[in-house]
């Protein structure tokens, strides 16, 4: 898609350059995907030269502008992350340009990265045109399709992940082989035995429902009946009530993976 509109690209671009009319580009995957005729500038963060991962004692940053290809290179040998990476079911065109921190920005319910950070605890680092800066839960970050918390000029630096990545156990369903992530359910068990279950593609926002043990079969299906029918996405992917009763149904398989 040609973004006809744009008549300025600044690289390498920085917060305090931001304006209104201006848009922030990674890889730009999402960015091109659409007309979007209000902008007028592009602000490119690729060349400004972020480390893709950094990792520290209290755990890892990934940079917005780290690819899907650096990731899975990188921390690939966690199953977890190689499975989120895969769930694009995108070629290695698109593993090489699509940025871990636009899957984010872009909100589209599929998006696999979302479903990465939300199950794993992950908290976004923003910053603003100031130069300030805040942390939000990667679970609150998106709050609907195609919707997050960014405010005007905000930007999405990093997402930092804990240390330790806890057991896992991964579920994901598409009505055709290589369709649409419709439904992407992560459990959780972390050290101490506290389980986590993350409900995404399903949903127009991540949903992590979280228990200080591995619950009951009724334990979870209670704690599920808390996302609604119109919590469910609705599209050419899948049916509301379809998604619910896949949900469901990869939820008890997790429980029960992770009990063992």
């Amino acid at each position: 898609m040609d973004l006809h509109t744009v008549t300025e690209v600044v690289s390498p671009a920085a917060p305090g350059m931001w304006r209104p009319g201006d848009a922030w580009l990674g890889g730009g995957t999402a960015l091109f995907g659409e007309p979007r005729p209000s902008i007028s500038r592009l602000l490119d963060l690729p060349s400004a030269g972020w480390p893709p991962i950094t990792v520290r004692d209290d755990g890892l940053e990934i940079a917005a502008t780290c690819t899907v290809a650096t990731l899975f290179r990188t921390l690939g040998t966690y199953d977890v992350v190689a499975q989120c990476c895969h769930a694009f079911l995108a070629s290695f065109k698109i593993w090489n340009v699509a940025t871990v921190g636009g899957n984010l920005c872009a909100a589209l319910p599929a998006g696999p990265m979302i479903s990465l950070g939300a199950a794993l605890g992950g908290m976004c680092r923003l910053l603003d045109p100031s130069g300030g800066e805040r942390f939000v839960p990667v679970a609150g970050f998106v709050t609907g399709e195609g919707r997050t918390v960014l405010r005007e000029g905000e930007l999405l630096r990093s997402i930092e992940l804990p240390a330790v990545i806890p057991r896992t156990a991964f579920r994901r369903g598409s009505l055709h082989r290589h369709g649409r992530s419709a439904v992407l359910l992560i459990g959780a068990l972390d050290r101490d035995g506290a389980f986590t279950l993350t409900v995404t593609a399903a949903t127009r926002r991540p949903w992590v429902l979280r228990f200080d043990e591995v619950p009951s079969p009724e334990g979870l299906d209670a704690a599920l009946r808390a996302i609604g029918p119109s919590d469910y996405v609705d599209d050419v992917h899948g049916h509301p009530a379809w998604r619910a009763h896949l949900t469901g149904y990869y939820a008890e398989q997790i429980r029960t993976e992770l009990s063992r």
